[in-house]
């Protein structure tokens, strides 16, 4: 009788070992002097401050935040389209993201990679996205998981998740609490679906339009796998960066990340329960890749409002007195930006303004 071995169970351990070879030089390109190296150990180590009095950030009560999220059925077109880099810079986007919300800075990252088989190529090219968004986020790679499982994903299959820790000085920690009446909501644009909706996109795109994914899309000016497949905007430095300029005036008072739920269930989430935004309609440009999706499937206006973003990737709530300056810089970062509502004394919720 033949001797069984892991390989016959589907998990080939001289693959892995090349696979896990090829990953070292993309966590190291996300390292800061804060990263104490640990290379082959068990953990990642990370040091909270800088040893460098140059650079230390000398907290007084830090806050650790802690951040999880995946890429959900977006995955499906990456695996169909065979391109793997863009979903990687998904996965950190949705942390990072939700991490900025709390005026946190993001410090390190971790992933978790699951698949069907072992693959050098797929996974490098996994890492490679994921390395990069940690480069745009300003945060480093610290480590991660890979599992093979041949009996939980069929041939080709894989899934992600994401983990980032960030941390906050407790009295700079956004909350919510201190949005007013009078203060200006700021939308800003979002890169295409990111990483939310696509369930529903998916459907009505390949299943019900039947297009294939190398289809032209006129209106577009791209593949329908291409719109699919834009990687999520990462807002970490541009939100950072207003942040620190007005570290001493207290003028951003909340933030959303515009998810699943769309704009109203994740702005409503920060409000305080006596405040109430107003957002204007037809404020913003709903970008085309959206109205293509809508009609398509037939989809009723509010469907679409709380299934996908609508253009608008994250919101501020900010005074009034610096909006336009906020804009001008979130401008300087390339990122454009509306004045879509404001905030009223009213029982906590979103809603249309009305004339």
């Amino acid at each position: 009788m033949a001797k069984s071995t892991y390989k016959d169970a589907g998990v080939d351990l001289e693959l892995y070992r090349e696979s896990m070879a090829r990953l070292p030089r993309l966590l190291h390109r996300t390292y800061t002097p804060r990263v104490l190296s640990a290379d082959g150990g068990f953990a990642g180590l990370f040091q909270l401050d800088f040893s460098n009095k140059l650079f230390a950030r000398n907290y007084k009560e830090p806050v650790l935040v802690a951040c999880t999220d995946g890429v959900g059925t977006k995955l499906k077109v990456a695996q169909a389209m065979d391109q793997h880099q863009t979903v990687g810079i998904d996965l950190v986007a949705m942390s990072v993201n939700d991490a900025i919300c709390c005026g946190a800075e993001p410090l390190f990252f971790l992933d978790y990679i699951a698949m069907s088989h072992d693959d050098p190529v797929r996974l490098e090219q996994i890492v490679e996205g994921i390395s990069e968004g940690c480069l745009q986020a300003d945060c480093s790679l610290l480590g991660g998981e890979t599992a093979i499982m041949p009996d939980l994903y069929a041939p080709g299959d894989y899934d992600l998740a994401g983990f980032c820790i960030g941390v906050a000085e407790k009295n700079g920690i956004l909350d919510g609490s201190s949005i007013s009446a009078g203060d200006h909501v700021l939308g800003l644009a979002s890169s295409g679906l990111h990483s939310n909706g696509y369930s529903l996109a998916r459907k009505v795109v390949f299943e019900k339009a039947g297009f294939e994914k190398e289809t032209y899309v006129e209106s577009l000016n791209q593949t329908a796998g291409e719109a699919l497949l834009q990687p999520t905007r990462i807002y970490v430095r541009a939100v950072r960066s207003i942040l620190s300029h007005y570290r001493v005036k207290h003028v951003v008072h909340g933030i959303a990340h515009i998810t699943g739920g769309g704009l109203f269930e994740n702005l409503e989430r920060i409000l305080p329960l006596d405040k109430h935004a107003q957002i204007t309609r037809e404020s913003w440009p709903i970008p085309p890749v959206f109205n293509w999706i809508q009609e398509l499937g037939e989809i009723d206006e509010e469907e679409m409002e709380r299934v996908f973003n609508m253009g608008l990737g994250l919101v501020l709530v900010v005074s009034p007195f610096y909006a336009e300056s906020i804009r001008q810089q979130l401008k300087d970062h390339k990122i454009e930006s509306w004045m879509i509502g404001e905030i009223v004394d009213q029982p906590r919720g979103v809603s249309w303004k009305t004339a």
